[in-house]
C-alpha cells in the first residue's frame, strides 16, 4: 500500500507539473497571438499615424513657409516671387508623390507668359494649334493685335541630314521647276516661270525663286548686328542653322541691299537700282511688288494658291511655294515659325528707317503689304534678269 501511495503522490506530481506546463503555453500563446499581436497592430496603426501626421505636419510646414516667402517676397517686390511658387509646386509634389523631375518637366514646358517686343504683356491662349503642331501660342496687348507661335523644340538627336528642298514645292516640283546653282556656296535653288498680270493689270512673265535666298559668310546669333559691310551676314530662326536649310536665311534691310550697314537707319533711297542685285546670285534681282502682283494673278485661288502645300495651308497652284518661315527683331526675338511668311521689298518708306515688306499668314485670304523697320531681318525671294 505505501508504494501504491507513493506512485498515486507521483502520478498527482506530473499531472500538476503537466498542467503547469500547459497553463504556462496558454499563457505564452495567449501572450503572443493576442495581447501582442494586437499591441503589433496597435504599434504599427501608431507608427503610420505618427508618420503620416509627421510627414503632413512636415508638408504643411514647407507649404506653410513656402507662402510665407511668397507673401514676404511680394510685399518686398524683391522678384523672388516665381521662385518662392516652384518651391511650393516642388513640395506640393512630393507630397502628392510625383517625382521632382516629372514637376520640373511640367514647369518647364507650360510657361503661361512671356513679354512682347514692345514691353506688352502675352497670355497663352493654347499648348496646341488647329492642325496638331505642338508647342505654346500667345496674344500680346490688349487688343490681341500681336500674336505669337513658340514651337516646341525637337528632342531627337542624331547627325542632321540635309532638309528635303522639293518637299514646299510639292505636286508640281518634276513638271514646272528648273534649277539653278549659286556658285558662290553651290547650293542649288529651284525656280519656275510665272506668267500673269501686275498691279495696273498689265500682262508680264518673270522667272523667281520658289526659295529664299541662303548665303552667309558669317552666321550671328540673336542681338549680334549686321555690321561687317566685307562679308554676307544671316540670321537663322532660333539661332539654328537647320532652320536656314529649311527656310532660309534671315537679313536686314541693308545687308539684303547689298549696302552699308548704317543704310538701316538712315535713307539710301538714291542708291536702290531698278533691278538692283543686292546679294543676290549673278544674273538675278531681287523680287519686287510688281513681281509678287504678277505671281498672285497666276492663280484662281488667290493667296492661298500661293502658299506651300507644305505645312503653310495653300495648294501651291502657282509655284512660288510660300513657307511660314517667320522673322527676326531686332529686339532679339524670333517669331511666327510655320505661322507667317515675310518677305523685304528693295523700297524704303516715309522717313527711310522703315521699307515696305509682304506679310502673309497661313490663316489668311488675303496678303498685307505691311511696314517693317531695317533692322528686322526678313526673307526675300529673286527674280531672273531678262
Amino acid at each position: 500500500m505505501k508504494c501504491v501511495k507513493g506512485l498515486g503522490f507521483l502520478w498527482v506530481a506530473v499531472l500538476a507539473a503537466f498542467f503547469a506546463l500547459s497553463a504556462c503555453d496558454d499563457s505564452s500563446s495567449a501572450s503572443s497571438n493576442g495581447p501582442d499581436e494586437n499591441a503589433a497592430v496597435d504599434s504599427s496603426s501608431s507608427i503610420c499615424k505618427d508618420c503620416d501626421d509627421e510627414s503632413s505636419s512636415s508638408a504643411k510646414k514647407i507649404e506653410s513657409s513656402a507662402e510665407k516667402d511668397v507673401e514676404s517676397s511680394d510685399d518686398a517686390e524683391t522678384g523672388k516671387s516665381s521662385s518662392s511658387k516652384e518651391n511650393r509646386t516642388s513640395s506640393s509634389s512630393v507630397k502628392s508623390g510625383e517625382s521632382s523631375s516629372s514637376s520640373k518637366d511640367k514647369s518647364s514646358s507650360s510657361s503661361s507668359k512671356i513679354t512682347d517686343y514692345t514691353g506688352v504683356e502675352c497670355e497663352t491662349i493654347g499648348s496646341t494649334y488647329r492642325d496638331g503642331r505642338t508647342g505654346i501660342r500667345y496674344v500680346c496687348g490688349e487688343d490681341y493685335k500681336y500674336k505669337v507661335w513658340v514651337p516646341e523644340e525637337s528632342s531627337s538627336s542624331g547627325p542632321y541630314e540635309p532638309f528635303d528642298q522639293t518637299l514646299p514645292l510639292e505636286k508640281f516640283k518634276e513638271e514646272r521647276y528648273k534649277t539653278f546653282s549659286d556658285s558662290r556656296n553651290g547650293r542649288v535653288y529651284y525656280y519656275l516661270t510665272i506668267m500673269g498680270k501686275d498691279e495696273d493689270g498689265v500682262k508680264d512673265t518673270i522667272d523667281v525663286m520658289a526659295q529664299n535666298l541662303n548665303i552667309a559668310d558669317v552666321t550671328l546669333k540673336a542681338g549680334e548686328n549686321m555690321t561687317d559691310d566685307t562679308k554676307i551676314e544671316r540670321y537663322c530662326y532660333n539661332d539654328d542653322t537647320t532652320k536656314c536649310d529649311r527656310y532660309g536665311g534671315l537679313y536686314q534691310w541693308a545687308e539684303m541691299m547689298g549696302f552699308n550697314d548704317s543704310c538701316n537707319t538712315k535713307s539710301c533711297a538714291d542708291l536702290i537700282q531698278p533691278n538692283h542685285q543686292g546679294i543676290c546670285p549673278k544674273g538675278w534681282r531681287l523680287m519686287t511688288r510688281h513681281d509678287f502682283e504678277v505671281a498672285r494673278s497666276s492663280t484662281e485661288y488667290g493667296v492661298y494658291g500661293l502658299r506651300s502645300e507644305y505645312n503653310f495651308t495653300g495648294n501651291n497652284e502657282s509655284g512660288l511655294s510660300l513657307t511660314g518661315s517667320g522673322r527676326y527683331f531686332y529686339q532679339e526675338r524670333y517669331e511666327y515659325i510655320d505661322d507667317s511668311f515675310f518677305m523685304f521689298y528693295p523700297k524704303e518708306l516715309y522717313d527711310g528707317t522703315v521699307v515696305s515688306s509682304q506679310n502673309i499668314s497661313r490663316d489668311s485670304d488675303g496678303s498685307a503689304l505691311s511696314v517693317e523697320s531695317k533692322l528686322n531681318a526678313l526673307y526675300f525671294r529673286f527674280v531672273k534678269l531678262k
